[in-house]
């Protein structure tokens, strides 16, 4: 499939409330989940979604938070390494599944695994974060928000 070129408006400068309304629910959500955690759900839900920008900034974020290389390049792979703690399998399980919610509809094995893992709170507070990266991949993508490479090889 080939990307249009057509220059779409840049969403995160034009200043809107929706748009304010979600960096809210990201400062909720800031406080209320482990974010070493929450960026490595934000990476695969990312990878999922084919968005490069998001995959970009979380792979940087992650990373920040003391994430390894060795875990983000195996994270598509996760089932199959011994990398991931039993915590981190049961929220990326349970991101996918969400991720994939026409075809998945969130089966109960998937939530029972998460529901062991997390709390209530916790659980929501995953659950909000997903539906998040969800939704800013899904404008990042509409609007082509750029990589940072593609900007700079545009400029050259």
């Amino acid at each position: 499939m080939e990307i249009r070129k057509t220059k779409r408006l840049n969403f995160m400068a034009h200043k809107n409330s929706g748009i304010d309304g979600l960096v809210a629910v990201e400062a909720w959500i800031a406080k209320s989940f482990d974010p070493k955690l929450l960026e490595l759900v934000k990476v695969r839900v990312s990878q999922m979604n084919g968005c490069a920008h998001c995959l970009h900034m979380h792979r940087q974020d992650a990373l920040k938070l003391g994430e390894t290389d060795d875990r983000l390049l195996l994270l598509n792979a996760w089932r199959e390494s011994q990398l991931f703690s039993t915590r981190e399998r049961a929220a990326l399980a349970w991101a996918e599944a969400l991720t994939q919610i026409a075809k998945s509809h969130a089966p109960d094995d998937v939530y029972e695994e998460a529901h062991t893992n997390f709390s209530d709170d916790e659980l929501v507070a995953l659950s909000i974060g997903i539906a998040m990266i969800n939704a800013w991949n899904r404008l990042a993508i509409g609007f082509r928000l750029q990589h940072p490479a593609d900007h700079k090889r545009a400029a050259a």
